[in-house]
């Protein structure tokens, strides 16, 4: 049989599991090393920065970066993390537990299980834009997401500058109903560095995850808000030894004024994932103080006389499409797993 040919990518590939290979063996047998000789280094806290496979980089308390493994049997720690940690070696070493979490970002998997993209967010950043064209649906369910795990929403227009006067106008009646209910709005144009103050005020402090559809611009507005992106990127490939294959995974930047940003691909098509009805008429912050007013203590909000949400409805106290929205969502969330 002729021996089959393997690609140039195909090569580097195996190339790369080789070398983690090495390194999760050489690892192990140094640690190994050290506990025999009654030396191991204490174990320090860090912070996940990114997670690409087994590949994890932390940040110490100094600002270094360190190529980690994780332990088996501490769960899967992600970008955002805080955890316990062990020097291995040069630049090197081993995840041993990881910190509870004061706040995590889950979407639902293939098999329809809930998985951590990224934890211990304090804001999410919802960016929109003219193209692909904003949709109500989609941002609110950004919004209960956000309202489920406790932490502050913005919405950021984007590409503003491609907007003209009339559809400008268009976004403001269809989107205005957001910032009555507390959600702060901010229009930019990370090509044309228009708006950017604005938005860095909310960022500042925070740890915000960006989320939105392929095409609104993210990678545009994290170019625009970090100057020194190349050269953060530059360190994480370094550390990692994934060159830039790190710019695929969950990743953590600091911001130059303070605070930090995270970037994921896992958000670009969000599903909310198994919710029930209480988290999700919470999640519609203008519903609370209707809750537990209705005449039917087990009201679906859909047919029942005496529904209070429906009747503030009726009396334009709550917004009808963002209602719309929520009997869809309660309608179609997917059975609990």
């Amino acid at each position: 049989m002729a021996k089959r040919r393997l690609s140039e990518r195909q090569r580097q590939r195996i190339r790369a599991i080789q070398e983690q290979r090495r390194q999760r063996l050489e690892m192990r047998l140094e640690n190994e090393r050290l506990e025999q000789e009654g030396k191991p280094n204490p174990p320090t806290a860090g912070t996940v920065i990114t997670r690409h496979g087994q590949n994890l980089v932390v940040e110490d308390g100094g600002g270094q970066l360190w190529h980690c493994l994780s332990r088996q049997n501490i769960g899967d720690p992600v970008c955002g993390d805080r955890v316990v940690w062990q020097a291995t070696g040069d630049r090197q070493g081993v995840v041993t537990a990881i910190q509870p979490r004061r706040s995590a970002l889950r979407r639902p998997n293939y098999s329809g299980e809930n998985r951590a993209l990224a934890a211990n967010i304090t804001q999410m950043v919802v960016v929109l834009a003219p193209e692909p064209p904003p949709s109500r649906y989609l941002l609110d369910q950004y919004l209960v997401a956000a309202e489920k795990i406790g932490v502050r929403a913005l919405i950021v227009l984007n590409k503003k500058d491609l907007w003209d006067a009339q559809a400008q106008e268009v976004f403001r009646r269809d989107f205005r109903v957001y910032a009555g209910i507390g959600y702060p709005l901010v229009r930019v144009s990370a090509h044309r560095r228009q708006g950017l103050d604005a938005i860095e005020r909310h960022l500042r402090g925070e740890t915000s995850i960006l989320v939105g559809q392929s095409g609104v611009g993210k990678s545009s507005l994290v170019n625009a808000l970090l100057p020194d992106l190349e050269l953060q990127v530059g360190r994480l490939s370094q550390t990692s030894g994934m060159g830039r294959h790190t710019t695929s995974a969950t990743t953590l930047y600091h911001l130059t004024a303070g605070g930090a940003l995270i970037d994921s691909p896992g958000v670009r098509s969000f599903r909310l994932g198994w919710i029930d009805q209480r988290q999700l008429e919470q999640g519609f912050r203008e519903f609370r103080p209707f809750l537990g007013r209705c005449r039917f203590s087990n009201c679906s909000h859909t047919h029942e006389p005496g529904c209070a949400l429906r009747a503030a409805v009726h009396e334009g106290r709550i917004d009808g499409e963002r209602m719309a929205n929520f009997q869809h969502m309660l309608a179609t969330t997917p059975a609990r797993k």
